[in-house]
């Protein structure tokens, strides 16, 4: 009988497996009188006790993607990522750029900015000043080196899928940073932290991700933030002192919703509107934006993941709210219903933001095989009415809101890149895998950030899929909405963020002609 030498031991392969276990896998394969049966189960093991040690001793994790099918593997430990941002924001903060000759461009940005540009409050939404993906402050530059947009900054940041605002200088969002949610203000120009305000709270989800989701308002000088446990806090803007306060699941008897609370807050007049999706009239709530005290509350819906807006729809200026259950019209004053159309989806999944068309249309969407539909509201005697104009799946877009440019919808259909028709619905092409990332619109361009971490620009034509540029901006799944203010473009996830320089006005600073 044939004897195996003492390098093909089982003692030898069991120390292997565990110290090394592709080395375990290839001494278990050369063993000789070991059947082909016992080999598989042997390597199935030693697979379990290498996968095992990269969980424990290296962070290996499977996170899944937008679509809930396909695992994206990243290695991450959290106590080591915590350390390494408390370290980071402890260090007086340097000028971080690619090259010597970006930091001195920097170094001059800083020195010549002028007051006008540090005290501009124009990206003070979620997706921008009319929650839609537009961003017109100023053009941007469309011929992105190959190498990618000059960075100004890059730093890690706390985990959560908020997105930024930006104002007077500062860039606000929320992030999880151990077992508590943290709102943050940074400098603009360098990512310095100026401020924190933090609470207690910890939100976790196996499938969607744990930590915040709402991206925090700006609004007159003060912050409105919204944690993923219904925190909701109304912090001063250059201090972040708490001006006031409270938790808006408790305060309207409403259950949360399985991903947590993800709306942000908005702010119409003298109310800031959000969805607790409380029972009894009290699923949307507008509390004073100064005082925090109740002004009305209405509707019966359970919320799902969209953000409120106001728009003027067939002459009346109103919210647009899309709920669990149906996407719907209210009064700004009190919240009585004008119009609904029933929107169920698989899962209660309404996350992707209405767009608004013209003067008397919405688009609707969602993923999970749903798609989209074109409403019109019109008036219907002393109220209103919502018909639809077409409805198909040619753009199921799954958290990732659509932009519009020039009768033209630019979206994620279930992570591909697709441009529909918005009179008839008719899709133009479809291309580009961008996975579940997300879309603006500037300059005649969509600003992709990919799901991989990517940025991509694409021009925004229903002729073609055409990219002019893409490079990799930051590491890991990105599900977060880039943000764009002052020609910065910024960008996170729930490890890392970064402040890349897009605007023209940085290219003539720098002794270049545009």
């Amino acid at each position: 009988m044939a004897t195996n030498p003492w390098y093909r031991s089982r003692t030898i392969l069991l120390a292997a497996a565990v110290a090394l276990p592709p080395a375990g896998l290839a001494l278990l394969w050369a063993r000789r009188g070991t059947g082909v049966f016992a080999k598989l189960l042997g390597s199935v093991a030693i697979a379990g006790i290498g996968i095992t040690e990269l969980v424990l001793l290296f962070g290996l994790r499977a996170e899944m993607d937008g679509s809930g099918i396909s695992p994206i593997v990243s290695f991450y430990k959290p106590d080591s990522h915590y350390a390494e941002l408390e370290r980071d924001r402890a260090r007086p903060r340097p000028v971080r750029a690619k090259t010597l000759e970006e930091v001195e461009v920097v170094k001059r940005l800083v020195d010549v900015r002028p007051a006008a540009e540090t005290g501009s409050a124009y990206w003070t939404d979620f997706r921008g000043p009319q929650r839609d993906g537009r961003y017109e402050e100023a053009p941007i530059r469309t011929d992105w080196p190959p190498e990618g947009l000059p960075l100004a900054w890059r730093q890690p940041v706390g985990g959560g899928y908020a997105s930024f605002v930006v104002a007077e200088g500062s860039a606000f969002t929320i992030e999880q940073r151990r077992g508590q949610e943290v709102v943050a203000a940074y400098d603009l120009e360098t990512g310095r932290q100026r401020w924190t305000n933090s609470w207690d709270a910890e939100f976790r989800e196996a499938m969607g991700g744990n930590g915040p989701r709402a991206t925090p308002t700006w609004h007159q000088g003060r912050v409105y933030a919204l944690g993923a446990l219904g925190e909701f806090r109304c912090l001063d803007a250059k201090t972040g002192k708490v001006l006031w306060s409270k938790n808006i699941l408790t305060d309207n008897g409403a259950a949360n919703v399985q991903w947590g609370m993800s709306a942000s807050p908005l702010i119409v007049d003298e109310k800031v509107i959000v969805l607790p999706g409380g029972p009894g009239g009290r699923s949307v709530v507008a509390y004073h934006k100064v005082t925090g005290e109740r002004v009305w509350s209405a509707q019966d819906d359970q919320q799902a993941y969209t953000s409120p807006m106001v728009a003027t729809l067939a002459g009346r200026r109103q919210l647009v709210v899309v709920s669990a259950r149906r996407a719907m019209g209210l009064a700004v004053e009190d919240g009585a219903l004008l119009w609904e159309h029933p929107w169920v989806t698989e899962y209660n999944v309404n996350s992707a933001q209405p767009l608004i068309v013209g003067e008397s249309r919405v688009f609707i969407s969602a993923g999970y095989g749903h798609g989209g539909t074109m409403l019109e509201v019109t008036r219907d005697g002393a109220g209103f009415a919502a018909r639809v104009v077409w409805a198909n799946t040619s753009m199921k877009a799954k958290f990732n809101g659509p932009v519009l440019h020039e009768g033209y919808i630019y979206g994620l259909d279930e992570g591909i890149l697709a441009c529909v028709d918005a009179a008839t619905g008719e899709r133009k092409w479809k291309g580009g895998r961008y996975g579940y990332g997300q879309v603006l619109l500037a300059s005649g361009h969509l600003v992709i950030q990919a799901e991989d971490g990517d940025l991509a620009l694409v021009k925004a034509t229903p002729q073609q899929h055409l990219e002019v540029a893409r490079f990799p901006a930051i590491e890991g799944k990105t599900w977060n909405n880039p943000a764009l203010a002052g020609g910065r473009l910024l960008v996170r996830n729930t490890t890392e963020m970064a402040c890349f320089r897009v605007g023209k006005q940085s290219e003539v600073r720098s002794g270049k002609s545009e």
